[in-house]
């Protein structure tokens, strides 16, 4: 997607956003106070895409993280949600990241690795990679 077309963001999800913001996860805490809250490259939390609200959001990077909690894999219309919202996010030229919120308890310092890998990888080719902090 060229930079010139700004990435539809509905309102009422825009809305959504901002109450998601103030009342994070304690997952969703750890990440962004941990981690990505001071990562060199600019992260956002609770970003709207279309109708779809992100976890975090790194536009430099074209990259989204999605923690996910029980609720993603308890129903099968669950699972189709997340593929479908993956492909909207997908079709403008973002990669996906999921974890689940065990892995932010037991592997953070994994999670983090995982993130950092993917952001220096989408940055190469403009010869902007950075590092864990």
């Amino acid at each position: 997607m060229s930079k010139d077309k700004p990435i539809p963001r509905e309102l009422q999800s825009r809305k959504n956003a901002r109450t998601l913001r103030k009342n994070p996860t304690k997952e969703e805490n750890h990440l962004w106070y941990g981690f990505l809250r001071s990562y060199p490259v600019r992260f956002h939390r609770q970003y709207v895409i279309e109708s779809y609200i992100v976890d975090f959001f790194c536009p430099k990077a074209k990259l989204v993280v999605e923690l996910d909690g029980n609720q993603h894999y308890e129903t099968d219309s669950a699972l189709d949600y997340d593929v479908n919202r993956t492909k909207v996010i997908e079709k403008y030229g973002f990669l996906v990241l999921r974890y689940t919120n065990l892995e932010i308890h037991r592997q953070f310092k994994n999670v983090c690795e995982d993130i950092d890998h993917h952001v220096q990888e989408r940055l190469q080719p403009s010869g902007t990679a950075c590092h864990l902090p």
